[in-house]
């Protein structure tokens, strides 16, 4: 009987840690859409802002470690799969926001560095993701 308890508590935590996931994802999609933006988008550019690239980055290619990462890294930290993110990063490429770059040492690694108005359209949007954050995860 207690270990039929203790199994429901964990399967409710289990739903209300997803349940919490799913609408805070969602508040953050509503926030970012007017400006062309998800919250994985968001979440790719906030990685590149931040400086989780490679710590060899910039011996290996000159340009500062916040600049830029390879793709594993990103797909390492992201939940997407590695087809979802990879149109994601097209999408990002595409709108101007980030330029994808073959790793010189690594033929098969690919460099993802983010643009100006990648960086630009980021500090915009930063405090928005903030706010859905803080409303979403903050006892009430």
């Amino acid at each position: 009987m207690a270990a039929e308890k203790a199994a429901s508590r964990l399967e409710d935590q289990w739903r209300d840690i997803l349940s919490v996931h799913a609408r805070t994802m969602c508040e953050i999609d509503r926030e970012l859409h007017p400006h062309g933006l998800g919250a994985s988008d968001f979440e790719v550019l906030d990685m590149l802002v931040s400086g989780t690239s490679a710590p060899d980055a910039q011996a290996k290619t000159g340009r500062a470690p916040a600049e830029q990462c390879r793709v594993q890294n990103i797909a390492d930290r992201i939940h997407l799969s590695q087809s979802a993110l990879s149109r994601l990063i097209g999408r990002l490429e595409k709108e101007g926001l980030v330029e994808r770059s073959i790793c010189q040492e690594d033929r098969r690694g690919v460099w993802v560095a983010l643009t100006q108005k990648g960086r630009d359209l980021h500090a915009q949007v930063l405090p928005l993701q903030r706010a859905a954050l803080a409303s979403m995860l903050t006892d009430a």
